[in-house]
């Protein structure tokens, strides 16, 4: 009698150790993070880009030199502009849930997810082309 009793309460371990779910990370979670990262990393670039534009923009004339003030202008707004559109699109894609906490995405969210990786590392390269070509500019002005 002693002996079912604790085989009975090892089978009861394994059924209750069988029921213990394990809490994994779904793999696009990782892939959202490493999206979500790199927005943080560009965000606090909006606010430099905001100032490069206004010292450009007194800067820009009819002259050739106010012409690439100008060029180098547009070329901030623009990158600015991507950044908006690209977190309207994301926000448009995902809901906040598969955004911040890692929501299980369906197979064509996932695709989508995918798309957004690739946008925001040319995003990214816009924003940092932008802004180092117009910090060089200004620093080279006389």
């Amino acid at each position: 009698m002693r002996v079912s009793a604790v085989v009975i309460a090892f089978v009861f371990s394994l059924v209750l150790l069988g029921c213990k779910e394990e809490k994994k990370e779904p793999n696009n979670n990782v892939q959202m993070k490493e999206v979500m990262a790199v927005h943080d990393e560009l965000m606090p670039k909006m606010g430099k880009i905001g100032r490069l534009v206004g010292e450009l923009n007194k800067l820009e004339d009819s002259t050739e030199t106010g012409q690439l003030y100008k060029a180098a202008k547009i070329d901030l707004q623009e990158a600015n502009k991507a950044m908006m559109d690209w977190m309207k699109e994301l926000g448009d894609r995902f809901d906040y849930e598969e955004i911040m906490k890692g929501k299980e995405l369906t197979e064509q969210k996932q695709l989508w997810l995918n798309e957004e990786e690739n946008k925001v590392k040319v995003l990214k390269e816009k924003i940092n082309g932008s802004i180092e070509r117009a910090e060089k500019l200004l620093e080279n002005k006389q």
